[in-house]
């Protein structure tokens, strides 16, 4: 099995990525080095933060043209995690900042300002949620059960193509959690704090040849 590259850029405590890869035995390495990124078979760029500051942070780091040409030029699977599935589109509403425009498709701010709500929702939409799977993908795979995944996040991604859609779930709305183009994968929420379907999701990532 090829080592999965995990993009560190000072946006992600990348140890409980490193502890539920190890847990599926799926061999990985944590870097900043954008050779390392530009050649990596396999890469997860997680997240946490802000969409402003994790561009910042990728172009300090001489990390946007490594991730541009690993995934579009070599065509490897990367899965962006909360934060690194925004920084795959093109731009977002924080703050205005462009993305890596990876995918077809843009950041937005949750806005329940339209809808006739029985009650408030808190914002950042925080905990246990359930996706809907909009597409086959070798990541559904052995998955035969609704599954749960634990949400962070005050912004979702909203794709432009609805064959792009992976997951999708409610929260006053029904937004995209998940998104996949061919070798582009995107998860909302966070598969290393979801337990056993987070298991099954990286264990699915890493064995799968997008």
């Amino acid at each position: 099995m090829n080592k999965i590259i995990i993009v560190e850029y000072g946006m992600c405590n990348v140890g409980s990525i490193v502890n539920m890869l190890k847990k599926v035995r799926v061999p990985c390495e944590v870097t900043a080095d954008p050779d390392k990124v530009a050649a990596a078979d396999k890469l997860i760029l997680p997240g946490v933060g802000a969409f402003g500051a994790g561009m910042q942070n990728l172009h300090q780091r001489g990390l946007v043209p490594a991730l541009k040409h690993a995934a579009q030029d070599r065509k490897i699977p990367i899965l962006g995690i909360c934060l690194g599935m925004q920084l795959l589109t093109q731009h977002s509403e924080e703050g205005g900042g462009e993305g890596l425009a990876l995918i077809d498709a843009h950041t937005r701010r949750f806005d329940f300002s339209s809808l006739n709500l029985p009650r408030k929702l808190p914002i950042p939409h925080m905990g246990w949620n359930e996706v809907r799977p909009q597409q086959d993908s070798l990541l559904l795979r052995d998955v035969n059960e609704t599954q749960r995944f634990y949400f962070v996040h005050t912004f979702h991604v909203v794709c432009h193509q609805q064959q792009d859609r992976l997951y999708t779930a409610e929260y006053g709305y029904e937004f995209d959690a998940g998104l996949q183009h061919d070798n582009i994968i995107g998860v909302q929420f966070h598969p290393e704090k979801s337990h056993r379907f987070g298991l099954q999701l990286l264990k699915n990532f890493a064995e799968a040849a997008c």
